[in-house]
């Protein structure tokens, strides 16, 4: 709401200036047309109380001006009214569109509209997801007004909590998330196990007006039929056998906030019915109960099944899929966004072992950008536990990250007495690999063995072992 406060705001403004008036003598008794006067310098004035980041541009996507808000945000010392907006924003000589990102005003200018964009843009701080808005400004042909909040559900620091990444794919839906964050639109998060949906729907909730409320996680596949209604919408005292006392459900309990449905697919086709008539009124009982009481939510749900098959199937509603899709979000799967692996290496491995303080080295993370990952994130946090378990130094080491693959090769194939055939050309790879690596440190290492075992960050006893068991597969 006082995003289009502000843009109506600007668009008063422009459009005073543009025909000789002020804002404030607009409302005045009419007087004699003065000259035409240009909108810029009324918009500058009112854009510097901003608090958000505002630029005014021209068509050349030279600054104008800036508010104390962007100056302080990304121009540091430097001044920044007579640059491009690409060279403060992305240190960068090129425009967006012509470095991977696409133009907002590039797009304004042809649509004649206000444009939307989710860039990485450079900060005192580091670099940071910023939602940009852009309008053109009305009144005087070839200016606009530029507003840029930051995305804090998302970071590209390796050490940081949330979503973590800067790929294509990933960038993709964070700017979906970006749109639909803010508002009250209904979620389903499609993708396969271990991509973050949970995280997501953590995202999203935090991006609305109801994050101060709560987020209310309802794991449908755990929940057992007979119990299904009782948990969702609570019950009365003597609703059933076992009901000693009332009991508020999980819809009440997220009442103002956001109920997010994990695995929805695995929702019994009986409580489907119940679940479309409190999506389509906004009203459910509790068990053993006539009154009726009203619900508050925000709808998030998550899947790995493919729901529309199943419509087609008869195993889950079709006017309940349309009713929770109103929004649909694709989560990319690990093996599309290999460029994030590292940044996701480094976060996780800061979460597992925080008090060691462990590095990888830079032959491990090729290791880990060749692996495809069948279970996503949750087999990479696997993966780095594994391998600071593993480790007896302050490196993962590309041999110890091998290792830490090889022992999950174990568990893929369903259990250890055939996983061994079904994984052995990887595991093959895999000690080629460390191999190789062990051959290269030896050819560039010039000290004594107890020194290069510390700086591969094993134990000398450890690389004792490896020598001999490269020594006789020679």
């Amino acid at each position: 709401m006082r995003c289009q406060l502000i843009w109506h705001k600007v668009t008063e403004l422009a459009a005073a200036a543009a025909s000789g008036m002020s804002s404030t003598t607009r409302l005045a008794t009419p007087r004699r047309k003065a000259p035409a006067a240009s909108p810029l310098p009324a918009l500058a004035d009112y854009l510097e109380g901003l608090p958000e980041p505002h630029i005014l541009l021209d068509d050349s996507l030279r600054i104008v001006a800036a508010n104390a808000a962007y100056r302080r945000t990304y121009g540091g010392r430097d001044a920044v009214v007579g640059r491009s907006c690409h060279a403060v924003s992305h240190h960068s000589e090129l425009p967006c569109d012509q470095a991977g990102e696409s133009c907002p005003l590039a797009r304004a200018r042809h649509s004649g509209q206000r444009e939307r964009a989710l860039h990485l843009h450079h900060t005192p701080e580091g670099e940071a997801y910023v939602q940009i808005e852009l309008v053109p400004v009305q009144g005087a042909g070839g200016y606009f007004v530029e507003k840029m909040e930051p995305l804090r559900t998302a970071a590209v620091a390796p050490a940081a909590a949330g979503l973590i990444g800067r790929s294509p794919p990933f960038l993709a839906m964070l700017e979906l998330l970006a749109r639909v964050g803010p508002t009250d639109a209904s979620v389903l998060l499609l993708g396969e196990s271990g991509t973050g949906k949970e995280l997501v729907a953590h995202a999203l909730h935090d991006a609305s007006p109801r994050a101060a409320r709560p987020l209310v996680v309802v794991d449908c596949a755990s929940l057992p039929e007979s119990l299904f209604e009782s948990e969702l919408f609570g019950h009365e005292r003597g609703a059933y056998t076992g009901a000693h006392a009332a009991r508020a459900g999980l819809v009440e309990a997220a009442q103002g906030g956001t109920l997010f449905l994990d695995e929805v697919g695995d929702i019994p086709l009986a409580m489907q019915v119940k679940l479309l008539r409190l999506l389509e009124s906004g009203t459910y009982r509790r068990v053993g109960s006539t009154e009726l009481r009203r619900a508050d939510v925000r709808w998030v749900s998550a899947t790995h099944r493919d729901l529309p098959a199943m419509v087609a199937q008869g195993r889950f509603r079709a006017d309940l899929f349309h009713r929770l899709s109103t929004f649909p979000m694709a989560l990319p799967p690990l093996r599309e966004r290999r460029a994030d692996i590292a940044l996701l290496a480094e976060a996780l491995l800061a979460r597992v072992a925080p008090q060691r303080r462990l590095s990888i080295a830079p032959g491990a993370l090729r290791l880990l950008a060749r692996h495809d990952f069948p279970g996503n994130v949750r087999e990479l946090r696997n993966v780095m536990e594994r391998a600071a378990l593993l480790c007896d130094g302050s490196v993962i080491t590309p041999e110890g990250m091998a290792r830490a693959l090889s022992i999950g090769g174990l568990l893929q194939g369903g259990h250890a007495a055939t996983a061994g055939a079904r994984h052995e050309p990887q595991d093959g790879a895999l000690r080629a690999a460390e191999d190789q690596a062990l051959r290269k440190a030896l050819a560039e290492h010039q000290g004594s063995r107890r020194e290069l075992a510390r700086r591969l960050g094993i134990s000398a006893r450890t690389l004792y072992r490896k020598l001999r068991e490269l020594d006789a597969g020679s």
